[in-house]
């Protein structure tokens, strides 16, 4: 299912998802079941060639495959995804170097400061992928209708039987196909709907050893902001003016 970020820990007790974007930061989740199966698969066919029938003596041997780094995924093409791959497992098997993450501010953990960065414009990588997704899945539950219609409730399930479909990294997007066949999407209300994708979010999170979210905030997380008020704009310039020295 998707990968990306989890959850954040401002729910005390069992939460921190969220959803380090892509990832249901709907994962990544990278898919850790999906990435040494597929890799191996690779490694161990698609290499070798018949040789070809010319009259001249043919070198049967085949030159080793290239062994991937832990973490890189294969596309059904049998070529490196992109999407489907975290950015520091992408560096290490084309031999670049990432460049130096910016020292951790108030808003940057120095777990996520230590990672590997790509500029801003450059293709995801299946962790900001995940994290996108989930923040776009999670906002769509937060602003769906209390008493949706019955067209609107088909047009829903529609829409994330297609989103699974077209997810770009492809295990994932198995995966979350296959989570959706036995976990059907209940969309008969904003409760229930925001219920059930914090419950698809916490299946990827599980999958990825990550802490679950507590889906009974989802609608602080997504919705109505925390009840300390740290969301509140004015709410934040209080603790500002009084969090000073003196």
């Amino acid at each position: 299912m998707l990968q990306g970020t989890s959850q954040p820990p401002s729910a005390r007790g069992s939460a921190r998802t969220e959803p380090s974007s892509a990832s249901f930061e709907i994962v990544t989740y990278v898919c850790a079941h999906h990435v040494t199966n597929t890799t191996q698969q690779d490694a161990g066919g698609n290499m070798a060639q018949d040789p070809v029938e010319t009259g001249e003596k043919q070198d049967t041997e085949q030159a080793a495959p290239k062994k991937l780094p832990k973490g890189v995924v294969l596309g059904p093409d049998g070529k490196p995804c992109r999407t489907c791959t975290d950015v520091a497992s992408w560096f290490a098997m084309t031999g670049n170097k990432p460049k130096k993450a910016a020292k951790p501010t108030d808003t940057t953990t120095a777990a996520a400061a230590a990672a590997p960065a790509l500029p801003s414009d450059c293709p995801p990588d299946v962790e900001a992928l995940g994290r996108s997704s989930w923040t776009l899945l999670h906002s769509i539950t937060a602003t769906y209708p209390t008493q949706p219609s019955q067209q609107l409730q088909s047009e829903t399930k529609s829409f994330l039987s297609t989103f699974g479909k077209l997810y770009p990294c492809w295990v994932c997007a198995e995966d979350f196909q296959s989570w959706m066949t036995k976990n059907t999407p209940r969309v008969s209300s904003r409760s229930e709907f925001g219920t059930w994708m914090c419950e698809a979010h916490n299946a990827v999170n599980q999958k990825l050893g990550k802490d679950t979210f507590d889906c009974t905030k989802w609608e602080e997380r997504w919705r109505t902001g925390w009840k300390d008020g740290r969301c509140d704009p004015e709410q934040e310039k209080r603790y500002t003016m009084y969090d000073t020295d003196g």
